[in-house]
């Protein structure tokens, strides 16, 4: 049976990064009022069915700031932190940068707030109020505006500095609900607020990316790794959890973050640490590697009929082999609040009144972001009604669009126009990542030049995507352009 909305309570972690010792603490928490589960929130926080009066009781107990909020209105922030160091990042944004923003939030805001790097697209950048995007002058962002009242989001004239960010964010959540437009708000804050802003050089520019696959054990920098685990129900064991941090603890690693694709990422994982970590997933019978026709969803928290929905679309798109790369769907029950972040939204119409109590299939809308970017503001309609057994052909559809439209209009290569002509070539995979070695490049990165065949590489090469021994790697045929 599926949780009342109104049931559930929240962990807010600032961000979505956390501590093993303090995501301990939580489930400790949690484990105390008789759960044995957590779900993930799209905004990073933790959800979880909870009565007011273990609310209290539990709030006691915490050793940490781990608190439960029953306040709806209480937003988390989030950002874009996970995003970095693995995947492609503005030139001056690090870790710590975030880390420290983070840190200087002394309010918990009622606006949504987001801060993230526009090159990344693992974390929304617009489904905020308050959205500060990474400029390319050092230490100053953008903020792009959507106050609750208002009908069309709007740019603050002027550059925002790193460290202006929090009182900035804390006088528009004092005055927000009296303010009509961004002139108006940027005349009061210039005269209450001494913030070292700088001018706007030129308007922001997002490029369109691929949404990346997030999961799994994957190199980082030279000598560390970063993993992804992924649950497709998103109900996190809370005893696998509290295992997990104790091996963070144990293993010297500092955060753990939530995604708002309802997944967590470990960044910083030793060398040394990866076997240990390996046979831990292993004993616990964790999979990763999950599909990733799977992974771009976003569902309604703890819906089983949304869960249902998703697992029968993706099995019609695995039996045609459809491809959705780089897309990312979302299932609401709210139609006309389009709140999603995802590329393609399926709304579940509602039944109406004078039928409700009667046995009826239910039908859907499909609507898909312009340009299929979900950091586009307009959606556009492309069926209504849809029956649910028509639905997995629609979306096929409509991904056959997105891959026709996607590079419309631009000039195509002369190598666009030839014909590939393909002959299987043995070559050496590695079994873990699929990375291919080509003895004709080489590989740079390990100090391997070109022409090295495969048996002359040394007996401690690794693959430089998931650093797997050089055992690991198996020849196969495949299919090469020529």
């Amino acid at each position: 049976m599926s949780v009342k909305n109104d049931d559930l309570h929240r962990i807010l972690i600032k961000g979505g990064v956390t501590s093993p010792g303090e995501l301990k603490d939580g489930i400790t928490m949690l484990e105390m009022a008789g759960l044995s589960e957590v779900f993930f929130g799209s905004r990073q926080d933790l959800l979880f069915p909870l009565s007011k009066a273990e609310k209290t009781a539990l709030n006691k107990n915490s050793r940490y700031s781990s608190h439960i909020v029953s306040d709806r209105s209480f937003q988390n922030i989030v950002c874009s932190y996970v995003s970095a160091d693995i995947f492609d990042m503005t030139f001056w944004l690090k870790g710590s940068t975030y880390l420290y923003l983070l840190e200087q939030f002394d309010f918990s805001p009622k606006l949504k707030i987001n801060i993230t790097d526009p090159k990344q697209r693992l974390v929304p950048i617009f489904n905020g109020n308050l959205n500060f995007i990474a400029s390319e002058q050092e230490d100053y962002w953008y903020l792009n505006i959507f106050l609750p009242h208002w009908k069309k989001r709007a740019y603050y004239p002027v550059l925002i500095y790193s460290w202006d960010i929090v009182q900035v964010s804390n006088v528009i959540e004092a005055i927000y609900p009296t303010i009509d437009n961004v002139d108006q708000l940027f005349s009061i804050l210039s005269q209450n607020l001494q913030t070292n802003n700088r001018t706007v050089s030129k308007p922001l520019e997002v490029p369109f990316l691929t949404f990346p696959y997030y999961e799994g054990m994957n190199r980082m920098g030279l000598d560390k790794f970063w993993l992804g685990l992924y649950w497709r129900n998103n109900r996190y064991d809370l005893g696998f959890l509290k295992d997990f941090c104790g091996f963070c603890l144990d293993n010297s690693i500092g955060k753990i973050c939530i995604t708002p694709w309802k997944s967590f990422i470990v960044k910083g994982i030793r060398k040394e640490s990866r076997p240990d970590l390996e046979r831990f997933l292993g004993q616990k019978g964790i999979n990763v590697r999950h599909s990733q026709l799977e992974m771009n969803w976003h569902l309604p928290v703890d819906d089983d009929a949304a869960l249902e929905l998703k697992r029968d679309l993706v099995k019609h798109f695995n039996e045609n082999d459809i491809s959705t790369y780089g897309l990312t769907f979302g299932i609401s029950n709210d139609v006309g609040k389009r709140s999603h972040f995802s590329s393609i939204i399926i709304e579940k119409n509602p039944i109406p009144e004078v039928i409700k109590d009667f046995e009826v299939k239910p039908t859907f809308n499909v609507l898909h972001f312009k340009n299929f970017d979900p950091n586009s503001d307009a959606y556009v309609l492309y069926a209504q009604e849809v029956d649910k057994s028509q639905l997995s052909q629609v979306l096929m559809e409509l991904s056959k669009k997105y891959f026709a439209q996607l590079y419309a209009g631009k000039e195509r290569t002369e190598k666009t126009h030839k014909k590939v002509e393909q002959e299987l070539q043995e070559v050496m995979q590695c079994q873990n990542c699929l990375t291919i070695y080509d003895a004709k490049v080489g590989d740079a990165r390990s100090g391997i030049s070109p022409a090295t065949t495969f048996a002359k590489l040394p007996d401690d090469y690794t693959c430089p995507v998931c650093g797997s021994e050089k055992s690991h790697y198996s020849m196969v045929k495949l299919a090469m352009g020529t």
